[in-house]
Parts: C-alpha cells; sequence; structure tokens
C-alpha cells in the first residue's frame, strides 16, 4: 500500500488519454498508467494547456527535428491534485494542488550534473514523439522532485501557465534581463506575451513587441508593452521596420527575443538590436533560417539560444502568488475532456484569431 493510502486506481488501470493517430486526428483512448514508485506520486490532471508544439505535431506531424512515425501521446502544460504518494515520498500528500514540470533529466551526463538538466541528450519530455506519457489524461504518475504545490491563491489553471511561463523566465534569466535593459519582443503568441510579463516582472524599463497580428499587438498593449509595431512578412520590409522599432522604442534596443524562430523575424532581431547587444532565440518556427548573421557579428551581437527552462518554477509560483505577473488574461479558451471538445480545442487553438491560450479543464 502507498503512504497515501490505497489506491482507487491500482497500478496499469487504464487511463483515458488523447493520442495523436494522424494528420489533425486526436482519439480518446485507453493507456495503462506505469507503476508507483517509491518517489512517485498520482497526479489527478485538472488544467492543462494547449501549447505550440501541440499544434505543430497535430497539423504537420512533426516539429523541427521531431516526427510523429506512430500515434503518440501529446501534452506537457499541467497543473493537477495529488491523488496517490509513494513510500518514499515526504513533502506533499494527497489532496495537494500541484504544478508540474514535464522533464526528467538522466541525471548521469555531464550536462545534468552541471544543473543544466534542460539540454539532456537523454531528456524525456512529456508530449513529444519518443515520450509515451501524456497529461492531457485523466492521471499521471510523476517524479514527486517535479511537483510543486501551489499556494492557496494561484489557481490550477495558473499552475498549468507555470510551463509557458517558465520559458519567459528561463529566456529572461539567459537574457540577462534589468532595470537597464530595453526589451524587443518579436512575435505576440502565447510565449511572447509571457516574455513581455516576465521582462516586466525582470525590471526591463521599456519593452517593444512586434507581431503581424493587429488584434494580438492590441493584447500585448494590454498587457504592458510599451510600444507595438504591426509587420509584414515580406523580408523587403525590414530595413523600414527596423527604423520603424528604433523609433518606437525611443532608445537601443539592448535584448531581443525572438519568440516566433522565422527567418524574418530573427533577420530583423539581428538588424535592430544595438552593438554590443543580446539576441535570445526562443520560438522554434523554422528548423533552417537565412540571416545576416556576419553583419551582426561585427557589432558583437551575441546569440543565444533558450531551450525549455531549469529551476524555474519555484520562480514562476511566487511571481504568480506575489502577483508580479498575472498571466490569467492569456486564458481565450477553455474546453472539457471528451472526444468532441478536444476535436474543438486543437481546431482553435491552430486556427489563430482571437485565440491566445487554450484550455482543458478535466
Amino acid at each position: 500500500m502507498s503512504k497515501g493510502g490505497k489506491s482507487d486506481q491500482e497500478d496499469g488501470e487504464e487511463n483515458m488519454v488523447a493520442w495523436l493517430v494522424g494528420l489533425n486526428t486526436l482519439k480518446i483512448q485507453p493507456f495503462k498508467l506505469p507503476p508507483l514508485g517509491p518517489h512517485d506520486v498520482r497526479v489527478g490532471m485538472k488544467a492543462v494547456g494547449i501549447c505550440g508544439s501541440d499544434v505543430h505535431f497535430f497539423k504537420a506531424l512533426r516539429l523541427a527535428d521531431y516526427v510523429v512515425k506512430e500515434p503518440m501521446v501529446i501534452g506537457h502544460e499541467c497543473a493537477g491534485i495529488i491523488e496517490e504518494t509513494g513510500s518514499e515520498v515526504k513533502d506533499l500528500v494527497p489532496g495537494d494542488r500541484v504544478a508540474l514540470e514535464p522533464g526528467i533529466g538522466c541525471w548521469r551526463c555531464d550536462l545534468c550534473k552541471e544543473g543544466r538538466y534542460n539540454i539532456c541528450p537523454d531528456m524525456k519530455f512529456f508530449g513529444l514523439p519518443s515520450s509515451t506519457i501524456s497529461w492531457f489524461s485523466c492521471s499521471s504518475v510523476h517524479p514527486a522532485y517535479l511537483c510543486f504545490k501551489l499556494p492557496d491563491n494561484v489557481s490550477l489553471e495558473e499552475g498549468a501557465l507555470c510551463e509557458p511561463l517558465s520559458v519567459a523566465v528561463h529566456a529572461c534569466r539567459r537574457g540577462n534581463i534589468s532595470p537597464e535593459t530595453n526589451v524587443l519582443v518579436m512575435g505576440a503568441g502565447s510565449i511572447g506575451l509571457v516574455t513581455l510579463r516576465a521582462a516586466r516582472a525582470f525590471g526591463a524599463p521599456r519593452i517593444v513587441t512586434v507581431d503581424v497580428d493587429g488584434n494580438r499587438l492590441s493584447v500585448a498593449k494590454e498587457l504592458g508593452a510599451d510600444g507595438v509595431v504591426e509587420v509584414s512578412t515580406n523580408m523587403q520590409d525590414i530595413p523600414k521596420e527596423v527604423e520603424t522599432i528604433c523609433n518606437v522604442m525611443g532608445a537601443k534596443v539592448d535584448v531581443s527575443f525572438d519568440c516566433a524562430g522565422l527567418s524574418k523575424t530573427m533577420s530583423t532581431a539581428l538588424s535592430v538590436t544595438r552593438a554590443g547587444g543580446k539576441v535570445c532565440l526562443v520560438g522554434l518556427g523554422h528548423n533552417e533560417m537565412t540571416v545576416p548573421l556576419t553583419p551582426a557579428a561585427a557589432r558583437e551581437v551575441d546569440v543565444i539560444g533558450v531551450f525549455r527552462y531549469k529551476n524555474t518554477w519555484p520562480l514562476c509560483i511566487e511571481l504568480l502568488r506575489s502577483g508580479k505577473i498575472d498571466v490569467k488574461p492569456l486564458i481565450t479558451h477553455r474546453f472539457g475532456f471528451s472526444q468532441k471538445e478536444i476535436e474543438e480545442a486543437f481546431e482553435t487553438s491552430a486556427g489563430g484569431g482571437n485565440a491566445i491560450k487554450v484550455m482543458f479543464n478535466l
């Protein structure tokens, strides 16, 4: 018997999970939970967000080098309630509300030992083709050390958004954002908007957001952007758009965050960032890009990769608890966990429009 008492769902019993079985095709089907280990917890899923990577897999069956070759389970933004704990778990009990970090490092490689477990080559990350674990499900088994208790004033939906917020916090750490850093955010999707909020919480005095969608720029303005610039998708427009961005910023751009990861957004960021500044590549829109790297190198503009996150959940939860960051306005649509609703939810998220963050309430 586990520390949490006898389970209502014995190890190996079937659990209902959303499977990606083909292009634009999701099916709720059974999935057997792994046994509960002594250092694990079983969590009842309550809030799960749709990430841009989930949409990429849904619409194209691939994202960067990750290719879907067989049915896979998706989902990695979640929070839930502890249902059962392993015998060695000391700091969590059934009934605790938790946010879950989805990446499990090997803790044997040099990168893990250095604390950079986010780039562990043997990382087990939920919601990838190599993973057989998903959080678009009723329950999940997860290591207790990756489950973070939520304060009473932080909702389960906010807890689920600790995952995209962690991307932004990690990006701000990589970019050394401070009260002396003027920030440009390329892209006003959910990651771009939460990066805007995180940069402000880190003290950035002036933030400008750029996007091709005027509606999303209106949201960015509501969320605190000091200025917004609507741009085209035409590479030839970059010189005049760089000039406009500089005018709207009213100062030099110290750090740019490319939250789209396209040739044009990266080229714009490299061109507009001041000599000696930083460009952080956060988005993974294109696997390969053509960018003006040589002129940027001649100005010693540092290009910094940002991949997932490390040791961010405690800070994210504190930023939410203290009110320094409010992620609630990012949630634009909510759905239940049924076959009909998961189909509607993914089409809504993939369709863009006014959808920013689509959330499942299980």
